[in-house]
């Protein structure tokens, strides 16, 4: 009988802010492709939908499955059950009954559930069933930082899938690493790859304009564009353009960043937009480990570089500065230069310390003409998942009124 995938959102997943407020956690890009989409690669199956709580269940993503409920998996049929969190490097569906699965120290990471027997009550919320264990092996991401942290190691692993084409005329390679160009690519004569640390992956449509500096291991997905500068460690995903100074950052897709300005240390959401000479900080004076501010609660992420997490749909006017560890709301608008918080709200429209609530109609206006500009429509569902999510963090914004 064929088994159902599905991944679901643990609490450590729900709150990875800013991204979790408006997309389930395997949407997010790590290596060369989703958490979603290395787990139906590796165990061979569709997923069917992602366990992430009512407040996603209008997520709208082409490409992506939906989300669902508890009660649409049902107990009808095998199911496969894995934490969106947990990356798998092997999959082998040969359980005969309800299974537990865990990975690295032994932590739970899944179930296996078959035919007829009911989906265990408590799995999102860390209450696992006492089942038979069966280990897998794959990297657990426990925090979201580590999708920066780890995607260097990622990359490399991923890098040893593609098949090294060589690189094209008037192109410079160093070192011996490999150099992957997909279908219709294009490496402009003049660029610039560094494989001394790792592979250089560009994607099917992808192009790369010169002069440019990349450095493996770096992924520049489908269909986009780098239009110079120097970049090293990168996970960049599709429909982008990234230009200026790029180091160990992961970019989802839909997004830009056209103009000069650093980015390090950092995961960026989709449809983003960095003004011109947008920069940010992932060190400290004191070289010490970096703090973050949370809803009000202070983390320390236990890494000496970490940049910036910025959520879908922020946009950054010219000159905005972005402390370290600075964390930016999904659908926030900063402009005006200078240093912004370090905690930006979701939804937050103003600079400095002077925010107010973005108006969520104007919000969705802009939203709506910027992905039509690479022909994505926001989707009826998407247009009530932003409203819900503008209503459920109202709390969370300092500002009393809206613009």
């Amino acid at each position: 009988m064929p088994t159902r995938l599905f991944l679901f959102d643990d609490a450590v997943a729900r709150g990875w802010r800013p991204f979790s407020v408006t997309r389930p956690a395997g949407e997010l890009l790590f290596g060369t492709e989703t958490l979603r989409a290395r787990a139906e690669r590796v165990w061979g199956l569709k997923c069917r939908g992602h366990l992430a709580g009512d407040a996603l269940l209008d997520f709208d993503e082409p490409g992506a499955p939906r989300c669902v409920s508890p009660d649409e998996i049902g107990n009808d049929g095998n199911r496969l059950l894995l934490s969106s969190r947990f990356a798998s490097e092997v999959g082998d569906i040969s359980f005969r009954r309800p299974t537990l699965l865990t990975a690295e120290r032994a932590e739970p990471v899944g179930v296996w559930i078959p035919d007829g027997t009911d989906l265990p009550a408590a799995v999102q919320d860390g209450e696992w069933p006492d089942w038979p264990e069966t280990g897998l092996n794959g990297t657990v991401l426990r925090s979201v930082w580590e999708l920066m942290a780890k995607n260097g190691d990622r990359l490399r692993a991923d890098g040893e899938g593609f098949a090294d084409g060589g690189v094209p005329s008037g192109v410079d390679r160093i070192g011996g690493g490999a150099v992957s160009v997909g279908e219709g690519a294009v490496i402009e004569p003049g660029a610039v790859l560094d494989t001394r640390r790792g592979p250089v992956v560009v994607d099917a449509g992808a192009r790369v304009q010169a002069p440019c500096r990349i450095a493996g291991p770096a992924y520049i997905g489908r269909r986009s564009t780098v239009l110079g500068g120097v970049l090293a460690d990168v996970g960049i995903g599709p429909f982008c353009k990234v230009r200026g100074e790029v180091e160990a950052t992961v970019i989802l897709g839909f997004s830009n960043k056209a103009h000069d300005g650093f980015l390090g240390h950092s995961v960026v959401g989709r449809w983003v937009n960095l003004g011109a000479m947008t920069s940010n900080s992932d060190l400290k004076n004191s070289y010490g480990t970096v703090r973050v501010e949370v809803d009000g609660t202070t983390i320390d992420t236990g890494l000496v570089k970490a940049g910036c997490l910025l959520g879908d749909h922020v946009r950054t006017g010219i000159g905005t500065l972005l402390d370290t560890g600075a964390t930016v709301g999904a659908g926030s608008s900063l402009f005006g230069g200078g240093m912004m918080p370090k905690d930006v709200p979701p939804f937050s429209w103003g600079g400095g310390g002077d925010f107010v609530d973005h108006r969520i109609d104007r919000f969705l206006e802009t939203a709506a003409r910027a992905m039509a500009r690479r022909g994505v429509d926001l989707s009826a569902r998407n247009r009530r998942l932003f409203r819900r999510a503008f209503a459920d963090t109202a709390p969370l914004r300092s500002g009393k009124g809206v613009r």
